[in-house]
């Protein structure tokens, strides 16, 4: 049996400014979602969970709440981004326009920095502006966020798979 590998993730070498990374999938986001991202944070704002006041809004129907948009279009962009990593921070989000359900977002992340870390010989540090792009193209938000990543030669062992055992 060959155990073929599977996809590991980016290192802290492996980027470089300007390079661009879009995800290989969207995600539709439903009303179910909406309304239990918004219950689950304790957010209080109808706009997002009653139908018959977003109704009487100049947006006609319920919005996304854009935690939960910042929280997708960020997970969208993990696998090319931070999966060896972490966030140390956010800046700048914007959100130019509104997302509704069954709106379907995308991830777009752009390199703009990349340097090694002062502190933390074993990491480096790089800086992405990232869009969330829903499906007619309309960018719905904007954001710059800088992760921690891993050098290569310092990354914990990624062969944590464990070997199965014989029955009997």
């Amino acid at each position: 049996m060959s155990v073929k590998p599977g996809w590991q993730g980016r290192f802290y070498e492996d980027f470089e400014v300007g390079d661009v990374y879009r995800s290989r999938i969207g995600r539709t986001i439903t009303q179910a979602d909406n309304i239990w991202f918004t219950l689950l944070t304790n957010n209080t704002n109808q706009i997002h969970f009653n139908q018959h006041y977003a109704e009487r809004t100049e947006f006609g129907r319920p919005l996304v709440n854009s935690a939960l948009t910042l929280a997708i279009v960020a997970g969208l962009g993990v696998a090319d981004t931070s999966e060896n990593g972490f966030a140390l921070g956010w800046d700048e989000i914007k959100l130019p326009t509104p997302v509704v359900e069954g709106d379907t977002i995308y991830s777009e992340s752009e390199v703009v920095d990349a340097r090694e870390s002062r502190s933390r010989p074993q990491w480096g540090i790089v800086k992405f502006r990232t869009r969330g792009i829903k499906q007619d193209g309309t960018v719905v938000i904007d954001y710059t966020r800088s992760v921690m990543v891993w050098k290569r030669e310092h990354a914990p062992s990624l062969d944590a798979f464990p070997e199965p055992k014989a029955n009997g």
